[in-house]
C-alpha cells in the first residue's frame, strides 16, 4: 500500500484514542506526584505496621479486603438506580443509599491503606480512582439528603450522576487490579514453573551462614538462607509486588526467623513463607530442601 492510499484511508477512518491509552498516559504523568507523596506518607505515618494495618490490608483472610467491601457500596448504588428507574418504594431506595454510604467508610480505609504501599504508577491511577469515588459519595450523600427532605425527583437525578462517577471509579479500580496487578499474588507462578521432583540447587559450603542470598533454579530466582546446616528456600520475588527478598533484613517473630521485604516491608516466616505482616496477603512459595551426602542442597516444590 503506497503512502497516499494509506493517508486517504486514515483520513476516512480517524484513529480513536482508547481508554486504556489514556490510562497509560496517566500512569506515567508526574503532575499528581506532589499530593500523592504527601498523602501516601501521611497514611503510612497514621496507620503504622501492626494489627490494624494488617487487617485493613486483608492479611487475616489471605487477600485484599478492599474489593469485597467496595462491592457492597457499588451494589447498593446500582440497586438504588434500579429502584429509581422502576419508581419503586422510595424508602427502600433511601435504605440502600444509606447502606452504601456506610459501607464506603471501611472500604475507603482499606483502599487507601493498600494504595499507600503501591508503586508510583499504580498510585497515580489509584489517586484518580479515589477522587472519582469521593465525587460519587458526595453526589450520593446529596441525593440521600434531598430524598430525606422530600425532593425525591432531584435526589434521583443526582444519584444517577453519582452512578456515573462510581462507574468511572470502578473502571479505574479494574485497571489497577487487572492491568497493573495491584493486590494480585506476584509469586503464584513459581510453584507451577518449578518441575516436579528434586533438583540440585547449590552446595551447602557455598552458602554464607545467617545471610540471605539469591540462587537460580533454571531461570527462577530463589531466596536461600542457611542457618547452620538448615537451609530454607523461598521464591525470591515478594508476593506483594515482586520485591527481591534476598536484599531484605532478617528479623525474628517469637524466635522464628523472618525476612522483611526491602520494598514495602512485608514480613514472611523463612521456614514456610507464611505472612507475618502486610502489605502482602499471600504467603511466599516455600520449597522443601534436603542435603545430599556430598553437601549439595536439593529443592522440591511443596507436594511435588
Amino acid at each position: 500500500m503506497d503512502k497516499s492510499t494509506e493517508s486517504r484511508r486514515n483520513s476516512r477512518f480517524p484513529r480513536i484514542t482508547q481508554p486504556a491509552e489514556t490510562l497509560d498516559r496517566l500512569e506515567h504523568s508526574r503532575r499528581l506526584d506532589p499530593p500523592i507523596r504527601v498523602l501516601a506518607k501521611a497514611v503510612r505515618a497514621r496507620i503504622r505496621p501492626g494489627r490494624l494495618r494488617d487487617f485493613l490490608h486483608g492479611v487475616p483472610i489471605g487477600h485484599p479486603i478492599h474489593p469485597p467491601l467496595a462491592m457492597v457500596t457499588l451494589g447498593s448504588m446500582a440497586a438504588t438506580a434500579v429502584l429509581d428507574l422502576t419508581s419503586a418504594d422510595p424508602r427502600a431506595a433511601r435504605v440502600l443509599l444509606a447502606t452504601g454510604l456506610a459501607a464506603a467508610l471501611p472500604a475507603a480505609a482499606a483502599g487507601i491503606t493498600d494504595w499507600s504501599s503501591l508503586h508510583r504508577e499504580q498510585q497515580r491511577v489509584g489517586f484518580v480512582h479515589a477522587l472519582a469515588n469521593l465525587t460519587a459519595l458526595g453526589l450520593y450523600g446529596t441525593s440521600l439528603l434531598m430524598r430525606l427532605t422530600g425532593r425525591n425527583r432531584t435526589g434521583r437525578t443526582v444519584a444517577f450522576a453519582g452512578l456515573g462517577a462510581a462507574g468511572l471509579a470502578g473502571y479505574l479500580g479494574g485497571h489497577l487490579a487487572y492491568r497493573q496487578a495491584a493486590g494480585a499474588n506476584h509469586a503464584e507462578s513459581v510453584a507451577h514453573l518449578v518441575p516436579t521432583g528434586w533438583h540440585d540447587l547449590c552446595s551447602l559450603q557455598g552458602l554464607p551462614n545467617g545471610r540471605p542470598v539469591v540462587r537460580r533454579l533454571g531461570y527462577i530466582d530463589l531466596f536461600v538462607l542457611r542457618l547452620g546446616t538448615t537451609v530454607s528456600v523461598l521464591a525470591d520475588g515478594c508476593s506483594h509486588l515482586a520485591g527481591p527478598l534476598h536484599q531484605g533484613r532478617l528479623a525474628s517473630d517469637n524466635g522464628t526467623p523472618c525476612v522483611i521485604c526491602p520494598w514495602h516491608g512485608s514480613v514472611f516466616r523463612v521456614g514456610d513463607g507464611s505472612v507475618v505482616h502486610g502489605p502482602a496477603t499471600a504467603p511466599q512459595p516455600s520449597l522443601r530442601t534436603r542435603l545430599r551426602e556430598d553437601g549439595i542442597v536439593q529443592v522440591c516444590v511443596q507436594g511435588g
